[in-house]
């Protein structure tokens, strides 16, 4: 069962109330900045294909990354050492967005990252709330990740690598500038082995929950990341 959202309010239901396979928790709504945020805040994010009614998930058990426990492999602390790759904070957050779906669509996959997702998360990007670390050979972007912060949590949404190892080089300058502004822990949302072998581990929606109060109290980082220091 999942339940369809009226389009006067951004209310959702109680997370909890997902289904237990996959996590579906509603339909329909709005992609609004208000709608989204009130979202976030609650552990639930959309995920859908083109074509199709928006559709809310908050999935159990989740899976987390702590900044401070990211995982380095040998082979990728040398690929960093190497410097062919410079990495940024919000120097395009909006072209990183787009790149993101192109090379899903470019690769022959489906994509959740429609024209109406890119327009709602570059629109959170203008009021401060998505942030991006983008990597760059010499002037040419080829690759990073977004998503969305709130509090001492970030809420990863994509990734993407037009070069080997990019979105994992991104994703280690990402944590490494979340510990250093003692953010409490990324939300990677659902299992990949990607994910896991990077540090990532699954814990209860009970957990999940209580981490997700507590970062929310937390002060974070709010407002543009662009110029900071990766």
């Amino acid at each position: 069962m999942f339940f369809r959202l009226n389009d006067d309010n951004t209310r959702f239901p109680d997370p909890g109330l997902a289904e237990p396979a996959g996590g579906l928790l509603a339909v329909g709504g709005d992609l609004s900045p208000e709608r989204l945020l009130a979202a976030y805040r609650l552990g639930i994010f959309p995920w859908y294909e083109e074509g199709d009614p928006i559709l809310w998930w908050s999935p159990a058990p989740r899976l987390i990354l702590e900044p401070e426990k990211i995982h380095l492999s040998r082979r990728l602390a040398r690929s960093i050492r190497q410097g062919r790759l410079t990495t940024a904070l919000g120097q395009d957050c909006p072209k990183l967005i787009g790149l993101c779906r192109e090379s899903r669509i470019m690769a022959g996959e489906g994509t959740w990252i429609t024209p109406e997702m890119v327009e709602a998360y570059c629109e959170l990007h203008r009021l401060g709330h998505v942030h991006s670390v983008e990597c760059y050979e010499g002037e040419e972007l080829v690759g990073g990740l977004y998503g969305v912060a709130l509090g001492g949590i970030f809420c990863g949404e994509s990734m993407c690598s037009l070069r080997p190892d990019v979105s994992k080089i991104a994703l280690i300058a990402l944590a490494r500038f979340l510990a250093r502004h003692d953010f409490s822990f990324i939300d990677c949302q659902m299992k990949t082995a990607h994910l896991a072998r990077m540090g990532a581990v699954e814990i209860s929606d009970e957990e999940f929950r209580r981490r997700l109060k507590q970062a929310l109290e937390m002060p974070g980082l709010p407002g543009n990341w662009q110029g900071l220091t990766p």
